[in-house]
């Protein structure tokens, strides 16, 4: 059971711990966000500007430098890991068997897209016919991270609409040679409708630098506004303030605060 609030200050220090990958922090609604891509697409010089963007997305890889240093996916494995947060980049997590090519368009209508607010998770398979999962009960999807540093994250089903997602469970497996991997289960929960109590944080950022001007950044919603009131949705944004800094600023958090609207 997670205490909402609590929980995501918990996960994120024992994260930094364990090398827990960092969509562990996934903790918020499927709301609308100021820098969607779909508001990217919407008229005229923006949608010029923008596809420009994207196709000169920079790409990370999970290991290596290359395709063929990659691990090869198993089914429904997440290979590529398309980030639409801030300025557009991808993180290729594996390649396809058989030759297959991993999607980087940013459709989300391509059958091979799994949405989580300004991220898309690309798998080799068609998932068009993915099941719905039922809240609380269902795995979304798994994070097994393996003690060479290979991360490997699979979808099971999709959450109903505008749920949230939160870690369920941990477990440890057993691999030849002794050694362990620990896969994280993830579920969904309705969106919370907690209202925000005076002075307290509506929205918690979490910023990793992956690269010099690259960040990662996972956004939780902690409690609804009251009326009149609305939450910043994006770290710079006014109403956000630093929190704290790990691992010598790698790692930055920031609490969101309700402003009228």
């Amino acid at each position: 059971m997670f205490i909402e609030g609590f929980t995501v200050l918990v996960l994120f220090n024992f994260c930094v711990s364990s090398r827990l990958p960092l969509e562990v922090f996934q903790r918020y609604p499927s709301e609308h966000h100021h820098h969607n891509h779909k508001n990217y697409l919407s008229n005229g010089n923006l949608h010029r500007k923008k596809l420009q963007e994207y196709n000169a997305m920079k790409v990370l890889y999970q290991v290596g430098t290359s395709e063929e240093d990659l691990p090869e996916c198993y089914t429904r494995s997440v290979c590529n890991k398309v980030d639409l947060y801030d300025t557009p980049w991808v993180e290729k997590q594996c390649r396809c068997p058989n030759g297959r090519t991993c999607s980087m368009d940013i459709s989300t209508d391509d059958g091979h897209t799994f949405s989580e607010k300004t991220r898309q998770y690309k798998v080799c398979e068609n998932i068009k016919k993915l099941p719905k999962c039922k809240y609380f009960r269902d795995t979304t999807w798994t994070i097994t991270l393996y003690p060479n540093n290979v991360t490997d994250q699979v979808i099971h089903c999709h959450c109903p609409k505008n749920a949230i997602t939160y870690l369920n469970r941990r477990n440890a497996l057993h691999l030849p040679n002794n050694q362990l991997a620990f896969q994280y289960q993830f579920s969904c929960s309705p969106a919370t409708r907690l209202r925000c109590q005076r002075k307290a944080p509506c929205r918690l950022f979490t910023v990793r630098k992956r690269q010099e001007f690259l960040d990662e950044v996972n956004v939780n919603t902690l409690c609804q506004c009251p009326h009149a009131h609305r939450c910043p949705h994006h770290h710079t944004d006014y109403g956000v303030i630093s929190v704290k800094s790990f691992t010598e600023d790698i790692i930055k958090t920031y609490s969101g605060y309700c402003l009228p609207s």
